[in-house]
């Protein structure tokens, strides 16, 4: 940690702040997820020695005189797997270590990070979150209030059977290059992809209220895709493998190889298939390619950080203001959103979040009517709500906890697929995720997908491409009547969600049976093989 020359200590703890939450990262620069701040070599803290450690750093804060302050250690293990074309084009595994401490000082935030863990070392973050923090107080007007929550002592540990990094390096790549190979098996597949991906984050939770969390978070994910190439066009069709709180044992239920020869074969159909006729159409969205529809159009505007104006720079606001809450119609009677942070597997299912809040399940959406957001102690008390919903979590060790998408679901109706199609004359079926554009607001949007076809008098016909359709969002999930059962429910995990200044990546997991939305608009993207817009 240095000081710039000709800068007081003072007057750079004031610039840090520079508002109502002061950030310094102690020894390390900007984060990239997955990779070391300072490129050193890594070394693994004694977590045995963690509260020893975590119980210096709460006496240093409470002796301060901070109303509230908490320490979060992380250690993160990533392996990536990859294969492109019949070879091993990537495997690597990284790992990552590091402790937060966040100071709330007369209603002012202060953070400061190191992965440094002597005593020494912890001491000196400690002291400068306190000062960060005591800086940022005698700049902000409105002072932070947290909502009230209980202390909890507790372990959590992700339930799996198999655990990714005790899998051979043999088995994963065998795997990679027989998917790869049933491929290009089809004629036309000039280029393939496959990848898995694991990690593990081990983290330790401590607050000057008593809490103390352990974790033990395991995820894994990868997929597949295909792409077929004829005179200068070319289509891709992908095959993804949910991110999910779990094991290796889903790559293995997944059966990876067996599917790659139909997602082959839909690529070539797909380059095939001619280019949509824009209009007026009835659309059958089936689960993954609702799980961005839902994260877009659902999850963002239902954060309350957003609902309040702090996006306001970056990626935008949220039409669902705090007003229309118990009263807005979003949608049909046909839809129930649930934010569930304990949906089994989801990725936001840590049992807690990084405000030491417990996880819960409650009403986003209500038979079309907005019904809750996503919150932390700290916005949660800006409306008057006595608990958070347990929504605050950052990205690593050295990021600051901000509100992030819960598990937000689509609940099942009672709907059957095939009922579904027969009733309708005109219609698109979409599968999987593509390209979409959303405003600040996330109010207007287009969505496109990964595989489309046409229903003509209650029957699925051929494949199509360069589908996409546009909508206002309450009018669009307005437009749904129907909703298919439970046996047509599936979650999608998402790792990569942009959010916050600097920049973090959020998980969060969407589940949804597919539904049926009537009468919506659809655009003709680029033809000629080339990607949507």
């Amino acid at each position: 940690m240095s000081i710039p020359r000709g800068v007081s200590r003072r007057a750079f703890m004031r610039g840090c702040a520079g508002g109502a939450a002061g950030v310094w990262l102690a020894g390390c620069g900007q984060r990239t997820p997955g990779r070391r701040p300072d490129q050193r070599a890594a070394v693994e803290p004694d977590m045995g020695r963690w509260a020893e450690l975590s119980q210096l750093v709460l006496k240093r804060i409470r002796s301060a005189g901070a109303e509230y302050g908490d320490m979060r250690a992380v250690t993160t293990r990533t392996q990536r797997v990859s294969a492109q074309d019949r070879r091993i084009s990537n495997v690597s595994e990284s790992f990552d270590s590091g402790y937060g401490i966040r100071v709330l000082y007369h209603g002012a935030w202060g953070f400061a990070a190191s992965d440094d863990f002597s005593p020494a070392a912890v001491e000196e973050t400690a002291d400068l979150a306190v000062e960060i923090a005591r800086a940022s107080a005698s700049l902000v007007s409105e002072r932070v209030k947290l909502a009230e929550e209980p202390p909890h002592v507790d372990r959590v540990r992700t339930h799996y059977l198999f655990d990714p990094f005790g899998v051979p390096l043999e088995e994963k790549t065998g795997l990679l290059l027989a998917v790869c190979e049933a491929l290009h098996a089809q004629p036309l597949i000039a280029r393939s992809n496959a990848s898995l991906w694991a990690q593990r984050d081990s983290k330790m939770f401590a607050s000057t209220e008593g809490s103390h969390l352990e974790f033990e978070l395991l995820a894994t994910g990868g997929g597949f895709s295909a792409t077929a190439a004829s005179d200068g066009a070319f289509e891709t069709r992908g095959f993804n493998l949910p991110y999910l709180r779990t094991g290796y044992e889903q790559v293995r239920d997944a059966d990876l190889a067996a599917a790659a020869p139909r997602v082959a074969a839909e690529a070539v159909e797909k380059l095939r298939a001619p280019t949509v006729t824009p209009g007026k159409y009835d659309l059958i969205l089936d689960a993954e390619h609702l799980s961005l529809t839902i994260h877009e159009s659902c999850g963002h505007p239902t954060e309350l950080d957003r609902a309040l104006g702090y996006e306001a720079n970056y990626a935008g606001t949220s039409f669902l203001t705090p007003d229309k809450l118990g009263t807005f119609r979003y949608g049909s009677p046909a839809v129930s959103l649930v934010a569930n942070n304990l949906l089994d597997g989801g990725l936001a299912s840590t049992g807690y979040d990084d405000d030491g809040v417990s996880c819960q399940q409650w009403d986003i959406i209500r038979e079309g009517i907005f019904s809750g957001y996503s919150t932390s102690r700290e916005v949660a008390a800006q409306i008057g709500q006595d608990r958070s919903r347990g929504s605050n979590r950052a990205d690593s060790w050295s990021s600051i906890p901000i509100v992030r998408i819960s598990n937000v679901c689509l609940q099942p109706g009672n709907a059957k697929l095939d009922d579904l199609i027969a009733d309708m004359e005109r219609g698109l079926y979409i599968e999987g995720h593509g390209s979409f554009s959303i405003d600040q607001k996330r109010y207007n949007f287009q969505f496109g997908g990964d595989a489309f076809w046409e229903i003509r008098d209650g029957k699925r016909a051929g494949m199509l491409k360069d589908v996409i359709y546009t909508g206002i969002t309450p009018e669009f999930w307005g437009s749904c009547d129907a909703v298919c059962d439970r046996s047509q429910w599936r979650p999608f995990g998402f790792i990569t969600c942009g959010k916050g200044q600097p920049g973090q990546s959020g998980w969060m997991t969407h589940a949804a049976s597919t539904a049926r939305f009537r009468n919506v608009n659809v655009i003709a993207g680029r033809s000629a093989g080339r990607d949507t817009v």
